[in-house]
């Protein structure tokens, strides 16, 4: 009996699809078919590979050794098949994608995944709007934005994809930072106007271990809140990856501040999608789940 020698795109789809969502259920949504297909799907990616690729419970699902090492070859044979189509099928795609984000993310991760996206199709129109996330929720349900990318707790099960995931820091002009302003034990806070995700973990926070903290400085930029921060007016909090080189990570233990959970990305979006959206949705997964 002859061995198959060529493994389908959907196959792998559909493992990328089953990790990324968390559940065969969920995958099944995102690619339009029933759990029972999606898991005939991974048994069939199984028994032609010859390995078990995820560990299966009641209420969870988890790659084996195996899967994590064949869920990236998967991701980038995808993403080859979909760059390949992409020149074939789509250099004439257009429309316009209003797409939103909050302004700390975009400024740091997405520039670079947009720009990548308007080069491949460069008669797309992006309109980006850059805001706090409660309001770009707002947008989203007047159905004003097709796409938008918004901050939640890691706890959250409320509807959209996750994207990205990354620890949170303390950030101050120095070691000894919080400090600065006076007012002994009590921590000087420089944050964004309410409504503000960060800004409701700073203070759920230090509420919760029994620190006093006070606002010292509201600012509705992110630019501005980094230089209040450097005037060494308050602390505040980003997520790490995003915090400047002439800003200081603060040592929670030396310090007695509370450890902070992590932040969380998700990825939600508008029904019926125009197709020019869509690409943008699978092209934003792909990038920032690699890491761009």
């Amino acid at each position: 009996m002859a061995l198959d020698t060529n493994i389908h795109p959907d196959l792998l789809r559909t493992l990328v699809a089953v990790v990324e969502c968390g559940g065969f259920s969920q995958a099944g949504e995102r690619l339009m078919k029933g759990q029972s297909a999606v898991s005939l799907q991974i048994k069939r990616l199984e028994s032609q590979l010859g390995v078990t690729l995820l560990d299966r419970s009641p209420r969870h699902v988890s790659l084996t050794s195996e899967g994590e090492m064949i869920l990236d070859q998967a991701r980038r044979i995808l993403a080859l098949n979909d760059e390949l189509l992409a020149k074939v099928r789509e250099p004439e795609m257009s429309g316009i994608v209003r797409f939103g984000a909050p302004e700390d993310f975009a400024t740091s991760h997405l520039p670079g995944v947009l720009a990548q996206f308007t080069r491949a199709h460069p008669k797309v129109a992006l309109e980006v709007t850059c805001e706090l996330t409660l309001q770009l929720m707002d947008r989203f349900s007047a159905g004003n934005l097709d796409l938008a990318l918004v901050k939640r707790e890691p706890a959250d099960r409320s509807p959209g994809l996750r994207v990205w995931r990354e620890p949170l820091v303390w950030l101050g002009a120095d070691r000894d930072a919080p400090g600065d302003t006076g007012g002994g034990d009590t921590i000087p806070l420089v944050v964004s106007p309410r409504p503000c995700v960060y800004r409701k973990r700073m203070t759920d926070t230090l509420d919760a271990a029994g620190r006093p903290w006070r606002i010292t400085y509201t600012c509705g930029s992110l630019a501005g809140q980094l230089a209040a921060v450097r005037a060494r007016l308050g602390v505040t909090v980003l997520p790490k990856e995003m915090a400047p080189t002439d800003l200081t990570i603060l040592n929670s233990e030396t310090l007695g501040l509370p450890a902070l959970d992590d932040t969380e990305m998700a990825l939600i979006e508008a029904p019926h999608l125009p197709p020019a959206a869509e690409r943008l949705r699978d092209h934003i997964v792909r990038q920032l789940e690699h890491g761009a």
